[in-house]
């Protein structure tokens, strides 16, 4: 069933969304591992999250927004996802929303969208398959019909599908043509299945998505492709937002490592200290740790404000920033990648052999760091980069970077 919760209040800011969502995270960072091992999702708390206006982060306050810069969004999400990483990237197609509203004033639905944000909204993103084709081939298709078209086919990693209020999928003409739609996810013809078996990220939702015979309006129907904005790396903040999902998990771990040395580690028989807390090693350790997460968030935000810092400009200008802004981004999600890895098996090195007990669970925040890197090859990334310093060579457009 579609559902829209209540609006939030009209004295919306980023400072009163932040201590807003407090209750809600300390709940959803409590539960995480007993869901993770359950199958349970936190629909309660991340209704609470929305109806609080997470999704107005970012977009300005004449618009009903919450105000606040990409900055302020990243912050937002590397507090979410310090509670639980799956929570995070299940709200990514919701604050991607959000972003292009934000962004741009020719964002097709753009209206109609804000609506639905401001009145508590969540949204899915669907548009990928597992067709056998390379990565972003649709082969769902769209049959015109009187007042719209009538879609078949089949979604895979539908990141949020079972939280979310509406999706957002795409499929192909007789003739080519891909059209784009959001529509309830309450329309008939679709179903959602919670069938995503990763080794980590579990919880994200990010299964199958059936769409048998859905009817699809023309006002809810955009042609891809349609317009060529200066800046073309709309992917952008896309990829900064599992940079933050990183950024977050690398957080967690730090959280964790600290717990188990003051609530529950033992030095070992030859440590110079009577505490684990003052052992010299897992001092160094959790320092590691904290370093590691400190350099996530630290490039996480740098990239955030390069992609501040594009907004609003036009022509050759646009372009060159926004290259150099997705070049930022991508070196951003790599040492981001890398740090939340590195934290998550240094916290392993924090204690002995008690610290792989299953029910504290901390073997999920490698898995989950491992199953988001795969989101997107790092060595690709890294090559952009490289080449865009030696030679000037723009990034691909194709929203990885």
């Amino acid at each position: 069933m579609t559902v829209v919760e209540n609006q939030p209040d009209v004295d919306l800011t980023v400072v009163s969304i932040l201590a807003a969502v407090r209750p809600a995270l300390d709940r959803i960072g409590a539960t995480a591992r007993t869901r993770e091992d359950t199958r349970d999702y936190a629909h309660d708390d991340v209704r609470e999250l929305a109806a609080h206006g997470i999704g107005l982060t970012g977009i300005a306050r004449h618009e009903g927004g919450a105000g606040g810069s990409v900055r302020d969004v990243v912050d937002l999400v590397i507090a979410i996802a310090r509670a639980d990483s799956n929570v995070a990237q299940a709200l990514r197609p919701t604050f991607l929303v959000a972003h292009q509203i934000a962004e741009r004033e020719d964002v097709p639905l753009r209206a109609v969208n804000l609506e639905r944000l401001r009145n508590g909204a969540l949204f899915a993103g669907t548009a990928n398959e597992r067709n056998g084709g390379a990565s972003g081939s649709v082969s769902t298709t769209a049959r015109p019909v009187d007042g719209g078209y009538v879609v078949n086919g089949r979604k895979y990693y539908s990141t949020g599908g079972l939280y979310a209020s509406y999706l957002s999928t795409q499929a192909t003409t007789d003739d080519g043509t891909v059209v784009s739609f959001t529509v309830p996810v309450d329309r008939a013809g679709v179903r959602r299945h919670d069938d995503f078996d990763a080794i980590g990220q579990r919880l994200t939702q990010s299964g199958s998505t059936e769409l048998t015979d859905v009817q699809v309006f023309d006002d809810e129907v955009s042609i891809v492709g349609e317009s060529t904005p200066d800046n073309p790396w709309r992917g952008s903040f896309p990829q900064l937002y599992l940079a933050a999902v990183q950024a977050g998990i690398a957080a967690r771990a730090l959280d964790d490592a600290v717990f188990f040395a003051r609530e529950k580690g033992r030095p070992i028989k030859h440590s110079s200290a009577s505490q684990s807390v003052a052992d010299p090693y897992v001092r160094e350790t959790v320092g590691e740790i904290a370093a590691r997460a400190q350099t996530a968030r630290a490039v996480v935000l740098i990239a955030a404000e390069a992609l501040q810092d594009q907004r609003g400009l036009r022509g050759e200008e646009a372009r060159r920033v926004g290259a150099e802004s997705a070049v930022t981004v991508a070196q951003a999600g790599v040492t981001a990648i890398e740090s939340a890895l590195r934290a998550a098996e240094l916290l392993f090195d924090v204690g002995g052999g008690s610290i792989t007990d299953r029910d504290l669970g901390f073997d999920r925040h490698w898995r989950n760091a491992r199953t988001a890197a795969n989101h997107n090859p790092r060595q690709w990334k890294l090559a952009v980069a490289g080449a865009h310093h030696l030679t000037g060579e723009e990034p691909p457009t194709s929203g990885l970077f």
